[in-house]
């Protein structure tokens, strides 16, 4: 299809207004995950790390689409487990899953069991420990996404225009969804939370068993917006400043 007639095909636009909000909703785990491992990082480190997050997401997803061919090849059985077929999808998605469920579980702990008197780790060390973690999400979310579009779109520039407008609203999104995890210790609890059943969903699609994203997302909104209210509430009962304390 070329640009003259995307312009003039109504279904053309519909198919890359519905991927657009797809990936952009697809994109939303990936965020998440990015913004939780910047949160202990002085602020200049975080919106870089956050930077390159992005961009490795944006890189992986680009270098799948190029490989169409290695990357339905994935989707072929490898083995098969008590009747069950096993692809190479199927174990990076639970390889992902494990691992997203182990960062969040340790995140978790860190943050109930954290002592005031903690140091921080050095910067340079936890810019050592974030990439390649960064590096292992970003290529599972991508190839969760990537196999997603081509499962609703069969034009492979539709596909891409609507990966280059999620990454657009992703970068937008980045730094203020960040900076407001990080500044609101509950909202980063709620975060892990949403990686944990993140992990779970990514593993039961490993097995076959297919949650459906709308309950997740709806689940994961509701709670954010319960999130929100509860923060503006914090702030309305904090005094003025310069306000004698009762």
């Amino acid at each position: 299809m070329d640009m003259i007639d995307f312009l003039a095909d109504p279904n053309a636009w519909a198919a890359l207004i519905t991927l657009s909000v797809l990936e952009i909703v697809l994109g939303i785990d990936n965020l998440v995950f990015i913004s939780l491992l910047t949160a202990r990082l002085p602020a200049a480190d975080a919106r870089r790390v956050r930077g390159i997050g992005l961009s490795l997401a944006f890189v992986f997803r680009v270098l799948l689409l190029a490989g169409l061919t290695w990357l339905m090849g994935l989707t072929e059985t490898l083995v098969t487990v008590l009747g069950q077929d096993i692809s190479w999808r199927d174990i990076i998605l639970i390889g992902g899953g494990l691992f997203l469920i182990v960062k969040a579980t340790r995140e978790i702990h860190h943050d109930v069991e954290a002592r005031g008197d903690e140091e921080p780790p050095r910067a340079a060390a936890a810019l050592a420990w974030v990439i390649p973690q960064l590096v292992v999400i970003d290529l599972v979310f991508s190839l969760d996404s990537i196999i997603t579009a081509i499962g609703m779109v069969d034009d492979l520039p539709i596909m891409v225009a609507a990966i280059v407008i999620a990454m657009l609203v992703m970068y937008a999104a980045a730094n203020p969804v960040g900076t407001f995890i990080a500044a609101n210790p509950s909202t980063k609890m709620l975060a892990l939370a949403f990686l944990l059943l993140i992990g779970v969903a990514l593993i039961a699609d490993g097995f076959k068993f297919h949650i459906p994203r709308g309950y997740i997302y709806f689940a994961m909104a509701f709670a954010a917006m319960v999130e929100a209210f509860n923060v503006m509430a914090k702030r309305n009962r904090r005094p003025p400043p310069g306000a004698a304390a009762p």
